[in-house]
């Protein structure tokens, strides 16, 4: 039995149906393709979890489906930034509390602004880090909406 991280207990609190699903990890190779691969869904089901900095903004999490590249100047523009770095590895942990490949939207130790791939509300379910290397959360992208929003006092947006 997969052990329960923050992300999970969230979910638990709001009452919505997750599936966890354990993969083998291998520290060398933590693209969303792979876990895709190993967690035995097509690409377009995974999203992955980005943490970057606006200028003007300070912190904010994109989540985008795992063969994509985000796009910072789109995001930029959606968030009211001139300009969106993605944050170094080494900053990852201290603002999140999850450790690369291990990123969860659910849950961060902190709350920041959540964009989250319109690409998302064509899935019938998707994948998510659970917070841990090598366990991914199986949700509805409804749920993943409502429960960021939650979190955030709405300010999740789909882009």
């Amino acid at each position: 039995m997969a052990q329960k991280t923050n992300a999970a207990r969230i979910l638990d609190q709001a009452k919505l149906s997750y599936e966890l699903k354990e993969y083998p990890v291998d520290e060398s190779d933590l693209s969303a393709i792979t876990v895709a691969q190993k967690v035995g869904l097509p690409i377009e089901q995974v999203y992955k979890t980005i943490v970057a900095r606006g200028d003007k903004t300070g912190v904010i999490v994109a989540c985008i489906q795992g063969d994509h590249e985000l796009n910072l100047k789109g995001l930029a523009t959606l968030s009211g930034n001139k300009k969106v770095e993605v944050v170094s590895l080494k900053e990852v942990q201290p603002l999140t509390g999850y450790i690369r490949g291990g990123v969860s939207p659910i849950g961060m130790k902190k709350h920041y602004p959540i964009f989250i791939d319109s690409n998302v509300q064509a899935q019938e379910k998707i994948a998510v880090s659970a917070g841990l290397r090598g366990l991914q959360l199986f949700l509805r992208p409804v749920d993943l909406i409502s429960v960021t929003k939650a979190q955030l006092g709405g300010l999740c947006l789909t882009v």
